[in-house]
């Protein structure tokens, strides 16, 4: 497990922002939603020039290549390869556990084709996840009987997010390893990181690095500044998933 960042640290990475900053940029988004593809292929170009040296994070909540919005809460993020990466799962489990991305790629593997709806309002429709279910490594731990909830930490050193134990194990939360039928990019979250399918895609963390099974959900990090805990999307975005609470 990474631990949490010195303020040292955190300034060299650029201090986290806040949903105040965040939702202050929806205007200009929102132009590049809308705008003609040709300057939307010029924007692709500046953004993925400058977003590494952006010390706010706000280039990452622009619309880039494929629809999504490439957003990180810290100036720059930490490469992970098959050769460097690991997902540790341990808390409130008899069995923990640490994953290279061969053992994760070696599981069985699960493919849901969901449209995908940020909070802030761009959706990407029919996007192609596909990874390991999370009930499956939950169940190869053994989760202890007074275990509720399940928090996830990231390899920015930054982000967080939870659910219950039984939102965790649906079988359309996943540990992903591809999207669009392509590896997971390091600018989508790679090479692994959680796809929570009903719920709005701040809860799909980036960069995923632990597992952690608790008795109660801790808030994550936008949670922490004013979004909901239980984000479900619901018909809002054309589906009919029942909520799990």
């Amino acid at each position: 497990m990474n631990p949490e960042p010195t303020e040292e640290e955190q300034e060299a990475q650029g201090r986290p922002i806040g949903r105040r900053v965040l939702l202050g940029t929806l205007g200009l988004g929102a132009l590049g939603v809308v705008s003609a593809p040709v300057l939307q292929k010029g924007m692709d170009g500046f953004l993925g020039a400058v977003s590494g040296k952006d010390p706010t994070g706000l280039t990452g909540l622009l619309p880039n290549g494929g629809g999504f919005r490439y957003y990180s809460v810290t100036a720059s993020v930490p490469n992970r390869n098959a050769e460097n990466y690991r997902l540790t799962v341990d808390g409130l489990v008899d069995k923990p556990a640490t994953y290279t991305l061969a053992d994760l790629r070696a599981m069985p593997q699960t493919r849901l084709v969901k449209d995908v709806q940020c909070v802030t309002g761009w959706r990407v429709p029919g996007t192609p996840f596909e990874g390991v279910r999370l009930s499956r490594l939950l169940d190869a731990a053994g989760v202890r009987a007074k275990a509720g909830a399940v928090r996830f930490t990231c390899f920015d050193g930054a982000y967080t997010e939870s659910l219950t134990l039984d939102q965790a194990r649906r079988s359309d939360i996943l540990v992903a390893l591809r999207m669009q039928d392509k590896p997971l990019g390091h600018d989508h979250g790679g090479p692994v990181r959680l796809y929570v399918a009903p719920m709005y895609f701040y809860k799909s963390a980036k960069w995923l690095s632990g597992i952690t099974v608790t008795e109660q959900v801790k808030p994550g990090y936008w949670e922490d500044r004013g979004y909901d805990v239980d984000a479900w999307v619901g018909k809002s975005n054309g589906r009919d998933d029942d909520p799990t609470s």
